[in-house]
């Protein structure tokens, strides 16, 4: 992989890449693969190589924010835990929300099982997860939405789309409104994409914001949806 062509923003304090589909941010137990491999080619004369400031899931697209020291890493978090921070995601989905926007807030919490691993449940003991969405189009029985999540639970906004009963085009877990995990992995890849960050880095100066381009495998969904 070309890292350097993924390179979306670069300063003295961070990187902001669009990571790939289909590639985890750090090696799991088994190894394999992994985002962090790369990073040594990302110093760009620093002494330390550039360190994840936050996660996206393997099978999702688009922007992703590096440290390139300690300092920034620290006041990176600071930001992130103040929910500071604006994502906005692009998903297809199928079907169509209840409304034309709102706001998903539904607690989560962990589980696992021997046999199929972990997965996230929605849980009214769980952590506090808030997601706000909102419809840019629809077409051909799936829905193009715009979201926002507020809180940062890991698969926080497939869950809860599942939930609202339109779970992400190529979704390998949430499959439907339980949120019960499927054994059948779906035939298209996850269409999830972290379209743009925001990140108020610089306290005398505008924030920083980014776009990811579009990946291949959402261009079609999205143009059947109007986009």
């Amino acid at each position: 992989m070309n890292i350097l062509s993924t390179v979306l923003y670069r300063d003295a304090m961070m990187l902001i890449i669009n990571k790939p589909a289909g590639i985890p941010v750090h090696a799991g137990p088994g190894g394999g693969p992994n985002l962090e491999s790369y990073f040594e080619e990302l110093r760009f004369g620093l002494p330390r190589v550039p360190a994840l400031a936050h996660r996206l899931d393997r099978d999702t697209s688009g922007c992703l924010i590096l440290g390139r020291h300690r300092q920034a890493l620290a006041r990176l978090g600071k930001l992130f835990q103040a929910g500071r921070i604006e994502k906005t995601y692009w998903a297809v989905v199928h079907g169509a929300p209840p409304s034309s926007e709102g706001r998903i807030e539904l607690a989560l919490s962990k589980r696992s099982e021997a046999k199929r691993g972990w997965w996230m449940k929605v849980d009214p003991e769980g952590q506090s997860a808030i997601t706000d969405y909102r419809v840019l189009g629809q077409g051909g029985g799936f829905s193009w939405l715009e979201l926002h999540p507020r809180t940062g639970r890991t698969h926080q906004i497939r869950v809860h789309c599942a939930e609202i009963g339109c779970p992400l085009l190529g979704e390998p877990i949430y499959d439907r409104p339980a949120g019960e995990p499927r054994l059948v992995a779906p035939a298209e890849p996850l269409h999830l994409h972290a379209r743009a960050i925001t990140v108020p880095l610089y306290p005398t100066k505008p924030p920083v914001t980014v776009e990811a381009p579009v990946p291949p495998h959402l261009q079609a969904a999205l143009t059947m949806c109007g986009g």
